[in-house]
């Protein structure tokens, strides 16, 4: 099976699908392969994104980058 690449923002969309199956009574494994991917991917993306909207992640982006030219900055003091 070939790997498939998700955005981040795809990622939170599929973590707030896979909360809704939960709800709905589906186990994990279920919720996850509706989804098309392994409960193991699932713990991964909760662990890294749960509990983040998009705009967050939008906002996270914009201050690593600022982070990153900042420290291009220092460095070349």
């Amino acid at each position: 099976m070939p790997k498939k690449r998700f955005s981040e923002e795809e990622i939170i969309t599929k973590l707030r699908q896979a909360e809704v199956f939960i709800s709905q009574g589906k186990n994990l494994s279920e919720a996850a392969r509706a989804l098309g991917i392994s409960p193991i991917t699932y713990g991964k993306w909760r662990v890294k994104y749960g509990g983040m909207q998009v705009d967050q992640l939008k906002n996270l982006k914009e201050l690593q980058k600022e982070n990153a030219r900042l420290k291009k900055i220092v460095a070349d003091l």
